[in-house]
């Protein structure tokens, strides 16, 4: 079982920039694949980026490409999101989760079993 939570949301002006982080408890999360989702109001939830367990493999969504980065301390069980630039589209609801896949991180929503509860980020123009 892992626990996810959330924080580092909040209210940023366009052009500016967010660190989210991801607690995770439980003593697997150095093994498993790490990912950030994002919800928007009336939309899907969709894939950010993802992480393998050591850092050595990560995706990013064509969207943010460029934008943000992807990181883990593993020592701290803590998973990171680092936004920059930031535009009003990239308004959301962002979610952590975990995916029993250690070796290529997974891009879709199935893939993930443990889900935070997400925090809110709100890009102004």
């Amino acid at each position: 079982q892992v626990q996810l939570i959330e924080s580092g949301g909040g209210l940023v002006q366009a052009g500016g920039s967010l660190r989210l982080s991801c607690a995770a408890s439980g003593r697997t999360f150095s093994s498993v694949s790490m990912g950030w989702f994002r919800q928007a109001p009336g939309k899907d939830r969709e894939f950010v980026t993802a992480i393998n367990w050591s850092g050595s493999s990560t995706y990013y969504a064509d969207s943010v490409k460029g934008r943000v980065t992807i990181s883990r301390d593993n020592a701290k069980n803590t998973l990171y999101l680092q936004m920059s630039s930031l535009k009003p589209e990239d308004t959301a609801v962002y979610y952590c989760a975990a995916s029993g896949h250690p070796y290529e991180p997974p891009r879709t929503l199935l893939d993930y079993n443990y889900w935070g509860q997400g925090t809110q980020v709100t890009v102004s123009s």
